[in-house]
């Protein structure tokens, strides 16, 4: 009993200090991502260029994971991949130099480049240090370090604009302070629990390769879930219209607040009630969605980014969760890649889609068609998942 106490704590230590690595992570990226639809505005960019930037960096945020996850799975260089994915966090601070909004989406894609190579790497480990808590569990208790970060960061930005008179390249430069805090903690932390990788490689060897078909039907489910939710850049893009430079980026701390805030709750409901529990945060997506579409005052923007932030807390922590249910410890890499990849698709696809109907007058009808016919499908895949996980 006393050796699986142990066992137990050194999980719950190992998830800590990955979530602290977070937390640094997103003080940074978290920071600057709520300030960035503002700044490329500024310097001269369109609803629909905003909309296609974040896609395209969410798509390339997802996309390059195959690629690292396959590695992850063949050479186990997990903390190569972690190393370089958060070092490449250096380019949010470089925004501050940017003078056109070309030069500046080269480092929004820069930094979406970073968390690819890492996160198959460091999910993997989470995943299977752990086991013992509860997949929901342990991805819910880092989402929720992760959120503080993500709370802290848009604080900072929003307090640096509104001190410094909106100086964007202060405020940029300011995030160069966590991001070395967070290079050392890594270090630290590596130096704690960069074994790791022999328990997954051990775990590994005693099972086939290969992913099952409800690991296909829930990716599918997520997509359709994911291509029919607003993305946040285009809720705070429409919030420009009625806040403050320096309000927007508390809109967007709002939304990381109750992210954080549902995160560990909805991992306990998952580990509880399993993948039907999904149902949930496929029925919420239709409300920002819509709201943000037809929204004509500052309201209506904040209760789209409050649900917003409700389908988020959920998607970071039980989604993930998910996947680690569905797939074998040897394919676990390549699984977070596909699952990642096809994830990153349906942003790139959202956010342009999304970003016509906000540069398009007339479109109001078209978009809420659109919003309930996608969670529909999506909620359709899910409910077929169970069948076939109870048959």
């Amino acid at each position: 009993m006393s050796k699986e106490k142990s066992s137990l704590s050194l999980a719950y230590k190992a998830i800590i200090l990955f979530g602290t690595v977070s937390l640094f992570g997103d003080i940074i990226y978290e920071g600057c991502r709520g300030l960035v639809p503002d700044y490329l505005k500024f310097l001269g960019a369109t609803a629909f260029i905003v909309g296609v930037i974040g896609g395209l960096g969410e798509f390339i945020g997802y996309s390059v994971r195959l690629v690292s996850g396959f590695l992850a799975d063949t050479i186990k260089s997990y903390w190569l991949f972690i190393f370089l994915g958060y070092g490449l966090l250096v380019s949010i601070p470089l925004l501050g130099f940017s003078f056109t909004w070309q030069v500046a989406a080269i480092f929004v894609l820069l930094e979406r480049l970073g968390k690819a190579l890492r996160t198959p790497s460091r999910d993997i480990i989470l995943s299977v240090i752990g086991k013992e808590v509860g997949t929901g569990k342990t991805f819910g208790i880092h989402e929720l370090l992760d959120q503080i970060g993500a709370i802290v960061g848009p604080a900072i930005v929003a307090v640096s604009m509104l001190t410094s008179s909106n100086d964007y390249r202060l405020t940029f430069l300011i995030l160069l302070l966590p991001y070395v805090s967070l290079m050392s903690f890594l270090t630290y932390v590596y130096k704690k629990i960069g074994k790791t990788y022999k328990i997954i490689k051990e775990g590994a060897e005693k099972q086939k390769v290969g992913l099952p078909r409800t690991f296909y039907i829930y990716t599918l489910a997520v997509v359709m879930n994911t291509v029919g939710l607003i993305p946040v850049a285009l809720i705070l893009y429409k919030a420009s219209f009625f806040f403050a430079e320096w309000l927007v980026p508390v809109v967007y701390l709002m939304i990381q607040g109750i992210d954080a805030s549902i995160a560990l709750t909805a991992g306990h409901a998952y580990d509880r009630f399993g993948v039907k529990f999904l149902a949930l945060p496929f029925l919420l997506a239709i409300i920002p969605s819509i709201l943000t579409v037809v929204g004509n005052d500052a309201l209506i923007i904040v209760v789209a980014a409050v649900f917003f932030g409700l389908v988020l807390g959920m998607q970071e922590s039980i989604y993930r969760a998910a996947v680690a249910d569905v797939a074998p410890v040897a394919s676990r890499g390549r699984a977070y890649g596909i699952f990642s990849t096809a994830y990153g698709v349906s942003f790139l696809i959202s956010g342009a889609i999304y970003g016509f109907f906000l540069d398009v007058a007339g479109t109001a009808l078209i978009a809420i068609i659109y919003a309930l016919s996608t969670q529909f499908v999506a909620l359709v895949l899910l409910n077929h998942i169970r069948s076939v996980t109870s048959a």
